[in-house]
């Protein structure tokens, strides 16, 4: 069955209550109200009710027919929505956010077992070339490699699996002049964590295949862009590995040297995001790009501060910041700053390194998100001039939520594409 969907800023007809949402007739619905988060929750209740074909009817704008779709996405049903008519422009832009979103919540979802590192970074790669595949170039350097490359956080992260870790390099050039790219989008790609020796109770553990999905919104953000027509070029750095336990594990009170010379004291193995991550920003340095976006799931302590409807962002460059945040603001992903000073850099003390990667309590202690922001800081260039963390405090959901169903909801993608194309 088929159910048409009408939109009406009038009230629910009095039997089905007070200020009630939907209201039903025959074989249609109506959703009494014209905002885009109400009519997300809204697609999720119908979903709640084991319907699964949609045909919206009426006139619904380019927002709202983003937002039905955000609500009425179910990883276990193939849901189908026949969408009203929009102008040509909003439908190629629904079509694409379409596209670009299934294949995020897609790889959140997916199981850690099917996505191994190296089946990530291929995955990414193979998708982002689909796009555009006279443009894009990519190497995927993976196990010892890594190391003889100096790419010495993913591989001692990831060295204590027996699926190597891999690290995606991509360029997109669309004028194929090779110069240098206008932006870097660095993800982490954690595609499943144990916490190491310092293991995460098992509760912990069970969504920690959504642990790339900084990696999968970077390359949502960088599709996006192109299905949008971007026209500068762009690089891509995907840090990819399996944080498990191992005789062959990295190991609380290893030190390591990044090829920058700092040293740093493994405090936490569980502090592994920040550890991968320094390889991917050191790269996008290296490239020359006056933009930086990286984007990690990469503490609890974000999720602590601003909850679940928001990813948290931090900068040294506050007006890269404020610039961030602008357009997260008409893109309508919601995005809070957190603070970022220089002094947070020196936050996690090592007797032993130039830095430890984490403190050695539960969480990181106070400060935790800003503390690992101030990590990174260590491996940008510039003193951070044009670079902007984000940290994924909503990038999955353990259970439904009124908006959401469980599992990735892609948030934070159409704001990177944004900014790719202001860059």
């Amino acid at each position: 069955m088929t159910l048409e969907i009408y939109l009406s800023s009038d009230s629910a007809p009095e039997q089905w209550g007070e200020g009630a949402l939907l209201s039903f007739k025959d074989d249609r619905a109506t959703i009494h109200a014209d905002n885009a988060e109400l009519i997300q929750v809204a697609a999720r209740r119908l979903m709640t009710q084991g319907l699964s074909f949609f045909t919206l009817k009426g006139d619904w704008q380019l927002e709202q027919q983003w937002a039905f779709f955000q609500g009425a996405y179910e990883p276990k049903l193939d849901v189908q929505i026949d969408f009203a008519e929009l102008s040509e422009s909003d439908s190629q832009e629904l079509d694409a956010r379409i596209q670009v979103s299934r294949w995020m919540r897609s790889m959140v979802n997916e199981t850690p077992e099917v996505l191994a590192p190296e089946v990530l970074a291929q995955e990414a790669a193979q998708f982002i070339q689909g796009l555009a595949p006279d443009h894009v170039t990519y190497d995927i350097i993976s196990g010892e490699d890594l190391e003889k490359q100096g790419h010495i956080g993913t591989w001692e992260v990831g060295r204590g699996s027996t699926r190597p870790p891999a690290l995606l390099k991509l360029k997109f050039d669309p004028k194929g002049d090779k110069s240098a790219p206008v932006a870097a989008l660095v993800g982490k790609g954690i595609t499943f964590d144990s916490g190491g020796y310092s293991i995460k109770p098992s509760a912990g553990m069970l969504h920690m295949k959504a642990d790339m999905g900084g990696a999968a919104t970077v390359t949502g953000g960088l599709a996006l862009a192109i299905l949008r027509g971007l026209d500068k070029p762009v690089d891509l750095y995907l840090c990819c590995a399996e944080n498990l336990i191992s005789g062959h594990a990295y190991k609380l009170g290893d030190i390591l040297t990044y090829p920058n010379g700092v040293t740093v004291e493994i405090q936490n193995t569980d502090a592994e995001g920040r550890v991968v991550m320094a390889d991917g920003l050191l790269l996008a340095g290296q490239s020359g790009a006056k933009t930086i976006i990286d984007a990690a799931t990469l503490t609890g302590a974000a999720v602590t501060a601003v909850g679940g409807d928001y990813n948290a962002v931090f900068a040294l460059d506050k007006d890269a910041s404020d610039e961030f945040l602008a357009i997260s603001k008409t893109e309508n992903e919601r995005h809070w700053p957190l603070p970022l000073e220089p002094f947070h850099a020196h936050r996690c003390p090592s007797h032993f390194a130039d830095t430890a990667n984490s403190r050695a309590v539960k969480g990181g202690g106070p400060g935790g998100a800003s503390n690992a922001a101030g990590f990174l800081s260590r491996f940008v260039p510039n003193n951070g001039q044009g670079w902007v963390h984000i940290d994924l405090a909503s990038a999955y959901n353990d259970s439904p939520t009124p908006k959401w169903s469980a599992g990735g909801t892609g948030l934070g993608f159409r704001s990177i594409a944004a900014k790719l194309l202001k860059s």
